[in-house]
């Protein structure tokens, strides 16, 4: 998976920074990828960072997104919208996968 950073933006008001990205893979990513390679491509932890917006063109191997990377992880967690910190947890699926993986 190849990322870039588009823009990096910093909201002081919400103690956050908005950065958009582009990524080349050659099938979606999912959440849970995405927060994991940027979080250790901000050099932060995994818990401040969440993936706002996700959206693969039809035809492309080219997915465009947004995510907010917060100081602070119970700042997000007080700030972002209930539906998108449900999307950013793994479901008990992908925590068993995960587990028998290690």
């Amino acid at each position: 998976m190849k990322i870039e950073l588009k823009t990096v933006k910093s909201n002081p008001l919400f103690e956050r920074r908005e950065v958009s990205f582009k990524i080349e893979d050659s099938k979606t990513p999912s959440r849970l990828e995405v927060r994991k390679e940027l979080a250790t491509m901000l050099k932060t932890d995994e818990d401040c960072v969440w993936v706002k917006h996700m959206a693969t063109r039809t035809g492309t191997n080219l997915t465009i997104g947004l995510v907010h990377v917060y100081d602070n992880p119970q700042k997000a967690l007080s700030v972002e919208p209930k539906h998108i910190i449900k999307r950013n947890k793994p479901s008990t699926k992908e925590k068993i996968e995960e587990e028998a993986a290690q």
